[in-house]
């Protein structure tokens, strides 16, 4: 295969990037067509089960936090 028919694998940095940016809606329209050009959707599923399971683990910790506060 040559260069041009491999596609590019983004790195950890881009893909946590992009999971931030789709978990709070915001993007550009060219970051977005950089990621669907760089990045794999396997990469985007597992970031975006990554980003989740530490987004319920946080406000899991956040709510016992207050909870025990009183």
């Amino acid at each position: 295969m040559s260069k041009e028919e491999k596609k590019a694998s983004g790195t950890f940095m881009q893909v946590a990037k992009a999971v931030l940016a789709a978990f709070m809606g915001i993007r550009k329209q060219s970051d977005l067509e950089n990621d669907a050009a760089n990045l794999k959707p396997a990469q985007l599923i597992i970031g975006g089960l990554i980003g989740a399971t530490l987004f319920v683990i946080s406000i899991l910790i956040l709510v016992k936090i207050i909870v025990n506060l009183n």
